[in-house]
């Protein structure tokens, strides 16, 4: 057992005693053994500070990351993950000390900066989903919908809640084990064209919860009228998952009747981290604030006249009368809400416009080179945006792994969630402001290497 270990073997032996284990192995058996440490780091004893830095960064360079233009790969992945422009103002004023510590106030009187950056932050999503009501952010996009359909549920008093497969697997995944304990009843429609089916949906019996993506996971535009009409027959609210950088150039989710708005907001000055810490944001009709999750701020005026920001609203279930809450979450990802409210602020609206048009124009000039190429072929008919997935002629997953080799993050494999499906095996791919016309061209010469040898 290494020194550094604070349990001692007696501890260890204890507790797996208590969890009816035989040994750490067996704990750690859930993990896949895919992403295991598959050996020692094999570190001498006693090495200095300095020798253990430089063996440490040998072994991160082995990794193949994505990185700037001419360095690491050229990323074409996406699914709730992007790789967006992280302009150095965002850098440089997210990283100040003010914000880098900060956590959710509880004194306002001494937090005001950062309290007012947290209803600027609540400003923009209510300006990006159309909505009157934001909070302060929540974990990620998993957590925002696992919120969004407690809060439906809650005031629906009905547990049936209606998922288009369309959202993301993960996300999918998330609310299934939390709906183990809450009892939620989830239904799944499906994605015939790449949009959901709404027909293929029993909608003589109540609903609490109505669930759909814009565009949704597979890169498709979902019509959120059809989506409104289906929600109204069951009864129920429509929770509406959105890509935030869309907004510059579709109609906001509440012009077509969303109730709830939720999604990952990691596009907005977060880098791609190894997968998080990232943000979830949500946001709601003004007669849900009773139940809104986690924290919320607002602007007043101090004794003296002066405008101040406050936490309001926290006399709520989740503080003082548990036993009828619908929630437990009480903070949020502040850091990674500051960095948001910061880009969204250097981008304006014109800045998002042209994100999204860039992004949407990158996809749609890959549409058109990628399947000149033999055997690939669009997965769906559905209108897609910035994301589309493709059928290639030999596995997905070996698709990627080949395209390391040539310089390129190339996508997701579809597999998880999409099981039995005509989309099982296919290649997701995303595109973003900063994929140039060049990118994409040796993108699809490597690709048309890899599935005609």
């Amino acid at each position: 057992m290494p020194d550094y270990v604070p349990h001692t073997p007696e501890d260890i032996s204890s507790m797996l005693d208590f969890l009816g284990l035989s040994s750490t192995a067996e704990l750690f058996a859930a993990i896949p053994a895919s992403i295991q440490l598959s050996r020692s780091l094999e570190i001498d004893a006693g090495i200095s500070e300095a020798d253990l830095s430089f063996e440490l960064a040998e072994i991160g360079a082995r990794n193949s990351s994505v990185g700037a233009p001419g360095s690491g790969l050229v990323c074409f992945a996406g699914g709730g993950a992007y790789d967006h422009e992280v302009p150095a103002v965002t850098r440089a004023l997210a990283g100040r000390s003010e914000f880098v510590t900060a956590y959710t106030p509880y004194q306002p009187e001494v937090a005001q900066g950062v309290l007012q950056a947290l209803f600027e932050y609540q400003s923009f999503i209510g300006r990006i989903t159309g909505l009157p009501i934001a909070n302060s952010s929540l974990y990620d996009g998993s957590a925002a919908l696992v919120e969004a359909v407690n809060l439906a549920v809650a005031e629906k008093h009905c547990q049936r809640v209606v998922i288009s497969r369309g959202v993301h697997p993960n996300w999918r995944e998330v609310l299934a084990t939390f709906a183990a304990g809450t009892g939620h009843q989830l239904e799944l429609a499906e994605l015939p064209t790449g949009a959901t089916d709404w027909s293929s949906i029993d909608a003589s019996s109540p609903a609490g919860a109505v669930v759909v993506g814009y565009p949704n996971f597979l890169g498709c535009l979902e019509d959120l009228a059809e989506a409104r009409i289906f929600a109204d027959r069951v009864g129920a609210l429509l929770v509406v998952c959105q890509d935030p950088v869309t907004a510059g150039i579709l109609k906001s989710p509440a012009e077509w009747g969303a109730d709830i708005v939720i999604g990952e907001a990691q596009a907005f000055g977060t880098a791609l981290s190894f997968g998080g810490p990232y943000l979830g944001f949500f946001a709601c009709r003004s007669e849900l604030v009773r139940r809104l999750p986690g924290r919320l701020v607002g602007e007043t005026l101090d004794l003296s006249g002066r405008r101040a920001y406050v936490t309001t609203l926290r006399a709520r279930e989740q503080d003082i009368r548990r036993e009828k809450a619908s929630s437990n979450v009480c903070t949020n990802e502040t850091l990674m809400a500051v960095t948001t409210a910061i880009q969204l602020g250097w981008l304006g609206t014109v800045g998002l416009r042209e994100v999204g048009l860039s992004s949407a124009r990158a996809a749609h000039y890959a549409r058109t080179v990628l399947t000149k190429i033999a055997g690939v072929e669009l997965v769906t008919t559905a209108p897609p945006l910035r994301e589309f997935a493709l059928r290639l002629p030999i596995p997905a997953n070996e698709v990627v792994e080949a395209l390391i080799g040539e310089g390129f993050l190339a996508g997701i494999s579809l597999a998880e969630g999409f099981e039995g499906t005509e989309y099982e095996g296919a290649l997701l791919l995303a595109f973003t402001e900063r994929r140039t016309r060049q990118e994409i061209d040796n993108f699809a010469a490597a690709l048309a290497r890899v599935v005609t040898k």
